[in-house]
């Protein structure tokens, strides 16, 4: 089955305020609250009419979230989570962008790193392992992993100009199996940053630091 990733722009501690928040929120984070719940329930309609049944509801799990633990032991529970999860990233972000359609993104994407590497680019510019990277380290409560998905990865928005240009060095070596990818991925590397660096410069208010991957089935 294709699996779409997209990818948004957020300020990593505005989504880290909400994980055990437990009440402790101002009136702002109450109505992006107040919308997470929505989109819970709606998700959670759609898995209801496709007979999807995760032994946790998405509202459920967003409250855990909130509650500051994800102790449920259902077997697909971690799905729940991450659904949740994802809801919290959305109404914090920016509209989120289509990366592109994969079939198995986890395989094409290290596959696109062994090149990468053969062609003497950093391993610290590599992909694949922010792409899976998981939700964020500083959430103080551990969070099971959906080996079906979806998944979240992370990126510092600082680190997309330097793998735009190391990839973009490389392009006209690597093999044209990824060439056409890999182009796509140096051009939105490279909107982001200048997004970014233009907001880091002229918006007082602007925070955002990281780039937030969602990869769906």
């Amino acid at each position: 089955m294709s699996r779409i990733i997209s990818y948004s722009t957020a300020d990593k501690a505005d989504v880290l305020a909400f994980l055990g928040s437990a009440g402790n929120l101002t009136a702002d984070q109450e109505r992006r609250l107040g919308i997470m719940r929505e989109r819970a329930r709606e998700r959670q309609s759609d898995l209801d009419r496709q007979d999807i049944d995760l032994g946790l509801s998405i509202p459920d799990a967003l409250e855990h979230l909130v509650a500051g633990h994800a102790s449920a032991k259902a077997e697909y529970a971690a799905s729940a989570y991450y659904h949740a999860l994802q809801h919290i990233i959305d109404c914090n972000a920016s509209d989120p962008y289509d990366l592109g359609v994969y079939s198995k993104p986890s395989t094409f994407f290290g596959l696109v790193d062994e090149e990468l590497r053969r062609l003497g680019v950093d391993p610290g510019l590599l992909l694949h392992d922010h792409l899976f990277s998981g939700p964020p380290a500083e959430i103080l409560f551990s969070l099971p992993y959906p080996v079906d998905g979806p998944h979240i990865g992370m990126l510092p928005l600082a680190k997309a100009k330097p793998m735009a240009d190391a990839y973009r060095g490389v392009l006209d070596r690597m093999n044209e199996d990824f060439r056409y990818d890999v182009r796509e991925v140096i051009e939105k590397l490279e909107f982001e940053h200048t997004e970014w660096e233009y907001a880091t410069k002229n918006v007082d208010w602007y925070t955002q630091d990281t780039l937030f991957f969602s990869i769906m089935g």
